[in-house]
């Protein structure tokens, strides 16, 4: 199917010759020279949309003021908040977020088919990728067989889903399925399916490049734009739109610099780098904003360790974080594998058309940061936020702070009133609690590591500190040194091309013997996945409210994600992980402490233990080749005998199994008519619930594993699932019905309506404690709308579309925080519920809000993009207060999406109308 491109009425396309042929481009120096303004110190990131438009303009979706709005972008100084239609050229999704997306485009077969439309309509005009790396769990581990047996069990859990995925890769036209095993989406995207520059031709057969851009379902999706190709994370909804032609409505975003300089000193690793960044980042605040890197301290940083530091941009907010194309840039590219063509194609286009970064390189930014890559220090970050960065001198301190506000212990008393007993800071009132694990020769206590995992798409693309990880298992190996025997082990690593550079070092044999055994290729404990404890672990966690520990080297360490037994989470890079896995507790200090002793008793440091900056550079060089990459990803779609024995049928739309409990009809498009309504203003709604601020994704709609006393966990057993077969919230995202009843269903989400209660609950119409769902039930048995209020960087974390879907399905017509996440606050608007914003100073606690009020929200019926409305409070003492909230309706087509019941619907409309 070729790309089609705009009317070009601007003259802006023009020839380029490489690798002996001429291609097709769209020249923002041409645009220069026909007057439409001055582009020259636009930064790279912003150049890449500015391209998009330039190539689209078709004087009716994108127009020449569009263009030129760029260049008023750089001439005010970095700011110009102009809706423009944004077309990426593909899309990524994985399979927690892509099942639902598969999901609503069978529905919308079924939906268009019902308008009287075309079935072959709904089909994703956009390449689309999907790559099933979310599913398998480690039920295995610390053994030579845990890979192939969770292997087993995750096609024995999954088959229902991998076979809707494998009709959907025959049913859809520009779809194509990675299978379970190969890697991680990111790393497969970085390593394998990003180009840098794509060729096409376009409507009228000609050859065309141009930059390569995506959308994906997934939040670190960012992690690409390492590579100098710009993507980022959307909900599945809005990824569906995007696939079926739809463009993103967006503002030009403003570009933050960050500036690196220095070198990176002997000990630190791209982890502590990342870290330091997010926590500079969170605090400057860059919440819908391009964030670029610059300076000369990029000339000393590989790629793949600016591939983690973009991977983590939802940590920091930021919509992306882009490097420009640069001669690292091309030496990645040829170290993977990718076609000389290709390489020549991406440093000729990139010096013609501006967007390398050479010695001259001097964009103008809205704002900038710097950074000393000297100053960088070994550090972890948590318990329960990427952000909370602590260096690694000072983390033996935090958890002990982490203690003292769980167990109410003041820290505070004087220095002299401290004493010292082993290894534990303790005071006369140290509640710090342990525990004689049954049957086992340990105790544990409040700061045991009881998992430890190298994991996710963050780490495990970089051979530098997967290198220094197994070094590390090597050394301690060598002086005797394994985990204790108390510490979930596992290495997940995110494509095979890792397993091949760490067993050509020989490094693998040394990571199994501490442990650390291939448990999958996939996301495992960073989403969740990580499997259950011993069982006697668990008991002696949770009947002495234990304060357990996990370290992995994962972007994630929200609560209630990791682990139901754990509640300190951290992240660190591998080779620390290695260590925690080896010493087993969090209250030591590493830097200063033994890890452990040798057989005949003398204590191993983690000085004695941790490898050079030149033995991991040489091992590097050594092992990871052009070769490997090229040998991996040779049959990457055809997958193992496991993934062809998978049967399906072949059919233009899909035969839904009416007793499948992982793939139902969702209820979004049955009985919707052929015209859009009007957005009503909002009357007699009750508060559903009260949330704190950054409050995520996770805690909105969670991905793990659940019991069978919630409420999606009846659901299963009254349909005869037994709960060692209710896999996890994120499997089972193709039925609405599980995923309906997991919508606020957190185990640490807390309600402010109810004091000190953890978990999914909230006041039912009669007043009386019950859970949200089994609330909203009944609140839409009266008739009654609904609304949830939060407090700042509400949505942050994971892009999942189901957090907005599940609070759609609940009754929730407006969610009234003091801010949003970017993706999040799209999804809202994508499933048609209206995201508002205090204003004034109002909060939720200003306001004295309980949630026994009722709201009415006036001005809807005339709305307009980021328009403020008044909103009445009746009190439960009957007491009347008006406030003003800002409707985060952002653009013009938003308003079109609400009308429509949300954008899938709008698009399916008109594509029925189309005929």
């Amino acid at each position: 199917m070729p790309i089609i491109v705009g009317n070009d009425t601007s003259g802006t396309r023009a020839t380029l010759a490489v690798a002996g042929k001429r291609i097709n481009y769209y020249s923002i120096p041409k645009a220069e020279a026909a007057g439409l303004g001055d582009f020259s110190r636009l930064p790279a990131a912003l150049k890449v949309v500015l391209e998009n438009m330039l190539r689209f303009e078709d004087g009716k979706t994108v127009t020449v003021d569009d263009i030129r709005a760029f260049a008023d972008w750089a001439s005010l100084g970095g700011k110009n908040p102009r809706e423009i239609a944004y077309r990426p050229a593909r899309v990524l999704m994985q399979d927690f977020t892509g099942v639902p997306a598969v999901v609503d485009l069978a529905a919308m077969r079924d939906g268009i088919v019902a308008l009287g439309g075309d079935a072959r309509k709904i089909n994703p005009l956009n390449p689309v990728d999907l790559v099933i790396d979310h599913s398998v769990m480690i039920d295995e581990f610390g053994n030579p067989r845990a890979f192939q047996m969770n292997v087993d069990r995750e096609y024995e859990r999954n088959m229902e889903r991998y076979t809707f995925l494998k009709w959907g890769q025959s049913a859809f036209d520009n779809f194509r399925v990675v299978p379970p095993g190969t890697g991680i989406c990111h790393q497969v995207n970085l390593e394998y399916l990003a180009q840098a520059v794509w060729t096409d031709t376009d409507q009228t057969g000609a050859t065309v490049a141009y930059p390569d851009t995506l959308v994906g379902t997934d939040s670190h999706t960012t992690m690409v734009n390492g590579l100098a190709v710009l993507g980022w994370g959307v909900g599945g909804i809005e990824a569906e739109a995007a696939m079926l032609g739809q463009p993103i409505s967006m503002l030009i975003p403003e570009v933050v610099g960050f500036k690196l300089t220095g070198r990176m000193v002997e000990g630190t690793t791209a982890t502590d780098l990342v870290l330091k960044v997010v926590q500079m980042l969170r605090k400057k605040g860059v919440v819908g904003k391009f964030v670029e890197f610059y300076g000369e301290g990029l000339d000393r940083l590989p790629l793949a360790d600016r591939a983690t530091i973009a991977n983590m941009a939802p940590e920091y907010g930021a919509t992306c974080g882009f490097f420009p194309v640069d001669e690292e840039t091309l030496r990645y590219l040829r170290q993977t594998g990718r076609d000389e063509d290709r390489i020549a194609l991406v440093e000729a286009y990139a010096k013609e058309n501006g967007f390398w970064r050479g010695a001259d390189y001097d964009p103008i930014y809205t704002d900038t940061l710097h950074l000393d890559m000297g100053e960088i220090v070994p550090a972890i970050s948590g318990p329960k936020r990427p952000q909370d960065y602590t260096p690694l001198t000072r983390s033996a301190e935090g958890f002990y702070k982490v203690v003292s506000e769980y167990r109410g212990l003041d820290i505070s008393a004087p220095a002299s009133d401290m004493a010292a007993e082993g290894d534990l800071l303790t005071a006369p009132n140290d509640i710090r609690k342990t525990a004689k694990v049954a049957g086992e020769s340990y105790t544990l206590r409040d700061g045991s590591v009881v998992i430890a995992s190298i994991t996710s798409c963050t780490n495990t693309s970089n051979p530098y500190v997967m290198i220094g990880a197994g070094l590390v298992a090597r050394k301690a190996r060598a002086l005797g040194l394994t985990r204790k025997p108390w510490v979930k082990t596992s290495l997940a690593p995110g494509s095979q091309v890792v397993s091949e550079y760490l067993e050509a070092a020989g490094l693998q044999e040394d990571l199994d013997a501490i442990g650390f055994n291939l448990v999958g290729y996939g996301c495992t404990t960073c989403i969740g996945n990580s499997g259950p404890l011993q069982p006697e672990i668990s008991k002696a966690i949770n009947e002495n409210d234990l304060i357990a520990v996990s370290v992995l080297s994962g972007n994630r360490n929200f609560e209630g994600r990791i682990s139901p037994d754990v509640r300190a989470n951290y992240l660190a890079s591998p080779p620390l992980v290695v260590a925690y896995a080896i010493a087993g507790d969090m209250n030591i200090d590493l830097t200063t402490e033994p890890l452990g002793e040798t057989p005949d008793g003398k204590p191993v440091f983690l000085k004695d233990i941790w490898p050079s900056n030149k033995e991991i550079a040489d091992l590097v060089h050594a092992t990871v080749t052009r070769e490997a990459f090229r040998k991996k990803y040779a049959d990457v779609f055809k997958g193992d005998e496991k993934w062809q024995g998978v049967e399906t049928t072949d059919s233009l739309t899909y035969d839904w199994p009416p007793t499948s409990t992982y793939i139902q009809n969702p209820p979004y498009f049955q009985g919707m008519g052929h015209e859009p309504g009007k957005i009503a203003n909002i009357d007699g709604a009750r508060i559903l619930a009260i949330l704190g601020d950054m409050v995520t994704t996770d805690h909105i709609s969670p991905a793990g594993s659940f019991k069978d006393t919630t409420p999606a966990g009846r659901y299963l057993t009254e349909r005869q699932v037994v709960p060692r077969e209710f896999n996890s919230y994120g499997s089972r995202r193709g039925n609405h019905e599980v995923m309906m009843r997991g919508t606020f269903a957190n185990i640490r989400i807390r309600n402010e309506m109810l004091d000190g209660v953890e978990g999914g609950y909230t006041l039912g119409p009669d007043g009386a404690q019950t859970s949200i769902f089994d609330a909203a039930m009944a609140w839409a048995e009266h008739g009654t709308p609904l609304i949830v209020v939060a407090g700042v960087e509400y949505g942050a974390g994971s892009s999942r579309d189901w957090a907005a879907k599940g609070t759609a399905l609940l009754g929730v017509k407006a969610v009234i925080a003091e801010s949003f996440e970017r993706i999040h606050r799209s999804n809202l608007v994508g499933m048609g519920v209206i995201p508002f914003e205090f204003t004034g100073g109002d909060t939720r606690k200003s306001l004295g809000l309980k949630g026994d009020e009722s709201i009415a929200i006036a001005g809807l019926d005339t709305i307009q993009p980021l328009q403020e409305v008044p909103c009445t409070i009746t009190y439960g003492d009957g007491t009347v207060k008006t406030i003003t909230l800002k409707c985060r309706i952002d653009t013009a087509v938003e308003i079109e999406y609400i009308e429509n019941g949300g954008v899938l619907h709008y698009v399916l409309r008109n594509l029925a109308k189309a005929g």
